[in-house]
């Protein structure tokens, strides 16, 4: 299987421009670019999807770009829906420190990251009309996507000249870089053809672009949304932990796709966990081996092991070999409730209507269906002192098998 073969295999190609390009990519070494916008102090896991792709290339012995966009961020890529918000240049100059540190980490310090700003701070406006807008005709940016979709309900011009931004990246790292390719996600497409327009026009020569299907789930979301809120690389903004639970729990059906698209594990390692899955999919082996080999490359092999660690602890309700940290990241989203230190527990689950009633909690008591940080308490005056809690900070209290409490003191 060639190297774009195998690109093919894992589903990693969706437009491409260049009729040779499999060749280029199979027998040469050439540069090529990925970039984005620093419109968040993090990239999530949607973009790993690329940067993994990405690392794939450069692990076959092409040299990887990785831009961060200083100056198409001050505009903002036309969003299908509304104009983007214009963001500040101190929050932007943060993002970016934010995400070059991710790639950097990512590509173990060996991806080339450029930021545009540098490029095109100094271009004047009537320059920029001169050099570059005289060779793209308006009819031309009408026919993109996104900006005919935005046309119905009104695009700035800002928004409308960004196609011009990234076209002139790309002839500026053709020049200077020998960058040949664009890589991207499949909403960049018009963007990346943009480029090579320009190249055509104003060098003579043919470049490549490469898009990326868009990664989703099984109900044609984006993939790495979890409640509506983006799975983060950052990880004091989404743990290994949370991590590890929204992969353990992806769809059956979609789970050897995103072990083509996310990993680098072999074709035939891919084939036999995919068996494994259809045969016993209550062991969840494909599902442990995605969430590994992300969280892995993303964080470390020790945080991947203290996720796991964290999951089987809070799923046994055994949680006393975790740190109070652990636990906090582990039942972030379970209820909360305040009690004064000494009241019985019998007091607390009837206040905070953890039961229904003194005899509802009797019958949970008496069955030992009541844990108090793992241990099963019968006893309905059972004072919840800071002696009994973790670090003397909270407590885990928990009813039946799932239903988890954290208690705190006033």
């Amino acid at each position: 299987m060639t190297f774009y073969e195998e690109l093919e295999w894992r589903g990693l190609i969706k437009d491409v421009a260049g009729e040779d390009i499999a060749d280029k990519l199979n027998n040469e070494k050439v540069t090529f670019y990925w970039g984005t916008d620093p419109t968040a102090d993090s990239l999530h896991l949607g973009h790993y999807s690329s940067l993994v792709t990405a690392k794939r290339f450069a692990k076959y012995g092409h040299h990887p770009i990785l831009l961060v966009g200083g100056s198409t961020g001050l505009i903002g890529d036309p969003r299908p829906t509304a104009e983007r918000e214009i963001m500040a240049k101190e929050r932007l100059d943060k993002n970016m420190a934010g995400i070059k540190a991710q790639v950097d980490r990512i590509f173990n310090g060996q991806a080339e990251i450029v930021n545009n700003y540098d490029w095109t701070k100094d271009y004047t406006f009537l320059e920029f009309l001169r050099d570059i807008g005289k060779y793209i005709n308006v009819s031309y940016m009408l026919g993109k996507d996104i900006i005919a979709r935005r046309l119905e309900t009104g695009i700035t011009y800002a928004e409308f000249s960004y196609t011009l931004l990234q076209g002139y990246d790309f002839l500026h790292l053709f020049r200077t870089k020998n960058c040949i390719l664009q890589c991207e996600g499949a909403d960049q497409w018009g963007n990346i053809t943009t480029g090579l327009e320009l190249i055509k026009k104003i060098e003579g020569k043919e470049a490549y672009g490469f898009t990326m299907p868009l990664v989703l789930d099984k109900y044609g979301n984006k993939f790495g949304k979890s409640a509506g809120n983006a799975l983060w690389l950052d990880i004091n903004k989404t743990s290994s932990y949370e991590l590890y639970q929204y992969l353990i729990n992806v769809d059956d059906s979609m789970v050897t796709s995103y072990l083509k698209i996310f990993t680098f594990l072999t074709p035939e390692e891919i084939m036999e966990l995919d068996a494994k899955n259809k045969e016993h999919p209550e062991l969840r082996e494909a599902h442990k081996a995605l969430a590994h080999e992300i969280i892995k490359d993303l964080h470390g092999e020790a945080e991947y092991e203290k996720a796991v660690q964290i999951s089987q602890a809070l799923f046994s309700g055994n949680i006393k070999g975790l740190s109070l940290k652990d636990v906090e990241i582990g039942l972030k989203d379970v209820p909360t409730v305040m009690i004064d230190e000494g009241t019985t527990i019998m007091d607390a689950m009837v206040a905070n209507k953890i039961v229904s009633s003194k005899r509802e909690g009797r019958e949970f008591l008496t069955a030992g269906s009541i844990t108090v940080n793992g241990d099963k308490v019968q006893d309905e005056n059972f004072a919840l002192t800071k002696a009994v809690a973790l670090e003397e900070t909270l407590i885990v209290l928990r009813r039946g098998k799932k239903k988890n409490y954290i208690i705190k003191f006033n």
